[in-house]
């Protein structure tokens, strides 16, 4: 092994602890092959997320204001959500824009970049799509407790939203970075 190289740790155990509805709880036992050592580690098993981009052809994004228990607060996001076990990351970041906002547009949702939200103890990935030319095709489909309201904001203004903190879900400025990036957007 090159002294440059880090050593994987190797899983030797992963014992479940709960059920938390949209996280599985564990206990992982890893082992460390050049310490010679094992540790545990707390780690959240969870389905992949995907979120969206949604611009209107007016060159709006269509954002989402839902209220957060986590935070205890209400915050401005883009749509997203769990990926169903099997679905297409796009066609679940398709489905969660349509549920949540009723927006659609003509073509396929063009993926933008991937993150790992939180690698130290979660296992899944975030996928990020922009989805152009979006118009209301729908109603809301809200399921369970879900409550929203949808906003469109120009375009333009998404900076100024960001440095005023009015956006502040990471996953949700990643989703927004990865869309200004590949517009040629972030300098402007």
């Amino acid at each position: 092994m090159s002294k440059n190289k880090l050593p994987k740790w190797e899983t030797k155990n992963k014992e479940f602890i709960h059920d938390f509805k949209i996280f599985d709880g564990y206990v992982k036992t890893s082992y460390h092959p050049v310490w010679n050592k094992e540790s545990k580690y707390a780690l959240l098993d969870s389905p992949d997320w995907v979120n969206i981009c949604p611009i209107t052809k007016k060159n709006e994004i269509v954002l989402v204001k839902q209220f957060r228990h986590g935070v205890d607060e209400f915050t401005l996001e883009i749509p997203g959500g769990l990926k169903e076990k099997g679905e297409d990351p796009r066609k679940a970041a398709e489905r969660e824009c349509l549920e949540e906002t009723g927006f659609s547009g003509p073509d396929d949702a063009i993926y933008i970049g991937k993150t790992y939200p939180n690698p130290a103890f979660l296992n899944n990935t975030c996928y990020s799509y922009l989805w152009t030319d979006c118009e209301q095709t729908q109603e809301q489909a809200l399921e369970g407790n879900e409550e929203i309201e949808v906003v469109k904001l120009p375009v333009s203004k998404l900076k100024e939203y960001i440095d005023d903190f009015k956006i502040q879900n990471s996953l949700v400025l990643n989703g927004i970075f990865f869309f200004l990036m590949k517009k040629g957007l972030l300098d402007e």
